[in-house]
């Protein structure tokens, strides 16, 4: 086991994708369940052929671009095995001049969840975590979280959490007996106000909850928002106008690959009225703090 330690050429990156999904495991047989959602969200994104991680690495270093990659753990809820974060942060270690390495810890497994994220933390180096509230079943701010969040809180990492509608389920019958209500992002206030030490990333434009996502990132000096999951074309006013403003140190770019490819987001995110000194920022300088790179 090699304990995960970043080898980025941080001047060479052209950007950093803060938002990529481990959905092969090179280790592991696929999980039956998980083929039929996975090619749900392929029609759903009109995307191609799912890629093991080390393929994930070499896609990235041939753009020129670090990515942080994570696995999630829908277990309890979906009923869907979960690809090991051992894997994902073993990989991601042999691969660490492209790759960053989050994990994924099922809220539902409290205690036992939390000494899993320490260890993960301590042996493997993870930098932060992922937390899918519609597919794990969860309100951000339940107290049985909690737990969990203060592992992560002691290690003063990020934690990414899903916000908004979600490919996951979409089009299937009853969207596969998924709740959109988990993942309205004003849920994170709370999570935020009671963490101020865990950084915390709403991932994608939350809709139809785009003012909660922006007014709690305002408040809590602590709230960041990834751009992953959507096409640049298609975000709405008030997002590109506080990305340019009083959340342009708080803004990050990520694709949600494999669902949507970094070229498609970033063709289009060069279309976007973006001023030219904030273009940065959100490709690659506010990822670097954030994920205590520099």
């Amino acid at each position: 086991m090699s304990k995960y330690q970043p080898n980025i050429d941080l001047a060479g990156v052209v950007a950093i994708d803060i938002h990529t999904h481990a959905n092969l495991s090179s280790r592991a047989p696929r999980d039956p369940c998980s083929i039929i959602v996975d090619e749900a969200m392929a029609k759903y994104f009109k995307s191609g052929k799912l890629p093991t991680i080390p393929e994930i690495a070499q896609y990235y270093r041939d753009l020129k671009m670090a990515a942080v990659i994570f696995p999630v753990d829908c277990e309890a809820e979906m009923g869907h095995w979960r690809i090991a974060n051992e894997e994902v942060a073993e990989l991601a270690a042999e691969n660490n001049d492209v790759l960053i390495p989050f994990a994924s810890i099922d809220p539902a497994k409290g205690k036992m969840g939390a000494r899993e994220a320490r260890r993960l933390i301590e042996e493997y180096g993870v930098r932060g975590f992922k937390f899918h509230p519609t597919g794990q079943g969860f309100y951000p701010n339940d107290r049985k979280a909690y737990v969990l969040y203060e592992a992560i809180a002691a290690a003063g990492l990020p934690a990414l959490f899903h916000t908004g509608q979600t490919g996951l389920g979409a089009g299937a019958p009853g969207g596969m007996g998924l709740r959109l209500k988990y993942s309205n992002p004003l849920y994170l206030d709370d999570v935020a106000a009671d963490f101020p030490e865990m950084p915390i990333v709403m991932a994608h434009p939350s809709f139809p909850w785009q003012d909660e996502a922006l007014a709690v990132a305002t408040h809590k000096p602590t709230v960041h928002i990834d751009l992953s999951g959507w096409s640049p074309k298609y975000f709405p006013p008030n997002l590109v106008q506080y990305a340019n403003s009083l959340l342009k140190d708080r803004v990050l770019f990520g694709s949600d690959y494999p669902a949507i490819t970094p070229e498609r987001w970033l063709a289009d995110f060069d279309k976007l009225p973006i001023k030219p000194e904030v273009r940065p920022l959100i490709l690659k300088q506010n990822a670097l703090r954030l994920l205590r790179l520099v």
